[in-house]
């Protein structure tokens, strides 16, 4: 369990981080994002039954680490066009986009907040824009 969640909620932190780069906001708001990130990825795991340990893990906080620090990730290329205000190739996968709003239903639903990745959800629905973001969290 905490190996998909880790695997699925990455990809979305990784967007915002992609923002966060893409908009010049510097190493250290990436860092912070992907700090909240990860906290929201450990919380989701421990409501849905998973091993907090396994986020401590490769599949947590490792691939995490590599997908949003990565200019091979899609979901980081996604976010750091939007946040650069750059065209995206529409062709290439987001799986990080649908996770974020498939998450939009679970927070209500397991009544646990995750504003990074709510936030995610805004930027990539057009409803903010990445100075929004900073100010929101």
């Amino acid at each position: 369990m905490g190996a998909e969640i880790g695997g699925a909620l990455k990809n979305v932190i990784s967007i915002g981080c992609g923002a966060v780069t893409g908009a010049g906001l510097g190493e250290s708001a990436r860092a912070a994002l992907m700090a909240r990130g990860f906290i929201e990825m450990v919380r989701v795991a421990s409501v849905l039954g998973a091993q907090a340990e396994t986020m401590m893990g490769l599949s947590g906080l490792g691939d995490l680490t590599l997908t949003c620090t990565s200019t091979q990730s899609r979901n980081y290329q996604y976010g750091f066009s939007i946040g650069a205000g750059i065209e995206f190739d529409r062709n290439l996968t987001v799986e990080g986009v649908s996770t974020a709003r498939a998450l939009r239903n679970l927070t209500t639903k397991l009544n646990v907040a995750l504003p990074v990745c709510m936030s995610v959800v805004d930027l990539v629905d057009n409803k903010v824009d990445i100075n929004s973001v900073v100010d929101r969290l």
